[in-house]
């Protein structure tokens, strides 16, 4: 399946555009990833554990340097510029802003301080600051809840709802979410990928979210690029692939009529790319 998202299009906020990273001057992880995520959306980045999703993002955020990672290939452009070169912070004042797998809240911390860090790239007034805790707090009301309490001693979906938050409170243009649903029941994963149609439908925030649970993640986004073994193997409409065969079958579960191989599978859409 190909791309049918213009790169070149104004709307396009965010362009990768086919990215090497190699870890530690050795390992080859991404090869020649290629994605694109428009003003306004939600695109899922989609595959097994080791597929390369969180690479991608780190190398987005540029973030790999504490992996030992670099990106040696390729360009990363937001909003036209290139970005390789900047630092996270940089990027964050620029309006991109990670949410990282396993939340990485500060424990010892309140949930409201926890919240707080998330606007220290921001010159604000006093008054705009308890403005931006209220927005937080409207779309996880949770969280008002548990202002006080450490974030040690609250629910990992609470954990979740304030990595979200504190990303929030940084302003982003777009939030880069990885694994969203790990390790979290099923009522919790619905309430948060609710939170994240909310924050896209009414503030404007575009995602780029990692996620293996491909079943809810291509029922809100708009767009999916499926990862394997560092490569974007198949893309496109998140209607369209929730639809397909394929992923039906590997991803989603569930097949209909004789069952195929993956390796035969994936040899057909090599065969297929090399006509095309």
């Amino acid at each position: 399946m190909n791309a049918t998202v213009d790169t070149a299009a104004p709307n396009i906020l965010l362009n990768v555009n086919g990215i090497e990273v190699i870890y530690n001057h050795v390992i080859l992880v991404l090869k020649g990833v290629s994605l694109c995520v428009p003003q306004g959306k939600i695109v899922a980045l989609l595959g097994a554990n080791g597929a390369g999703k969180t690479t991608t993002l780190r190398a987005i955020s540029n973030l790999l340097k504490a992996e030992r990672g670099d990106v040696t290939k390729g360009s990363i452009d937001y909003r036209g510029e290139r970005i390789e070169r900047l630092t996270p912070s940089d990027l964050v004042r620029r309006g991109v802003v990670q949410v990282m797998e396993g939340r990485h809240c500060f424990a010892h911390l309140t949930i409201e301080e926890n919240l707080l860090t998330g606007a220290y790239t921001r010159a604000i007034s006093r008054g705009e600051l308890s403005a931006a805790l209220e927005r937080v707090y409207q779309y996880f009301p949770r969280l008002k809840q548990r202002r006080g309490s450490q974030a040690g001693y609250t629910s990992g979906g609470e954990q979740q709802m304030a990595a979200i938050g504190r990303a929030l409170m940084a302003n982003p243009t777009m939030i880069l979410l990885d694994e969203p649903s790990m390790g979290l029941a099923p009522q919790i994963v619905e309430e948060i990928f609710e939170i994240v149609r909310g924050l896209n439908e009414r503030e404007g925030v575009s995602f780029l979210l990692a996620e293996q649970n491909t079943s809810i993640a291509l029922r809100y986004a708009d767009y999916g690029y499926i990862l394997e073994s560092g490569r974007v193997m198949m893309d496109g409409a998140a209607q369209d692939l929730a639809e397909n065969e394929d992923v039906k079958e590997f991803y989603l579960g569930v097949s209909s009529g004789e069952r195929k191989s993956f390796r035969d599978t994936k040899f057909y859409r090599r065969r297929k790319r090399w006509l095309a």
